[in-house]
């Protein structure tokens, strides 16, 4: 399953991905925004998300707010999350391998669609290396 959110920043980009995932045939629990609204809150979009997560431990997350770093500032904040905000798909690559990311962060503003789901390819198909790269994420985890 992939957790997918976004405020008004991320909304465009947000709405393509969805289209994307689902063309993959993805399990998508969408948490919004639905529609465009400036003066929407990444927070509350956070919120909704770890809330999600928290039903499903096991679901990728995909944020997306302007930057990103709003999105993944508030997903690091909870426990089990790890979210990197990333450009590039080798370094999700290595996000993923050697720190085990959960969560991706994209930047509505500086984030293209193709992109986008160059990363999301690599998000979704990289899996975590075992040995030390587990035993390094475990001594730093959220308690």
């Amino acid at each position: 399953m992939i957790i997918l959110g976004c405020d008004h920043g991320g909304f465009e980009l947000k709405e393509r991905i969805k289209k994307y995932l689902l063309k993959l045939k993805q399990d998508i629990v969408d948490v919004g925004a639905f529609t465009f609204d400036k003066d929407d809150d990444f927070s509350k979009k956070v919120l909704l998300m770890r809330s999600a997560f928290d039903k499903n431990n096991s679901a990728k997350i995909i944020a997306i707010c302007k930057s990103g770093v709003g999105m993944c500032i508030g997903l690091n904040k909870h426990k089990g999350i790890r979210c990197a905000l990333l450009d590039n798909s080798f370094a999700v690559e290595l996000a993923r391998a050697h720190n085990n990311i959960n969560a991706l962060a994209l930047s509505g503003e500086n984030t293209s669609f193709v992109k986008a789901k160059k990363m999301i390819d690599a998000f979704l198909k990289t899996k975590e290396l075992p040995g030390k790269y587990q035993k390094r994420m475990k001594e730093i985890e959220i308690k």
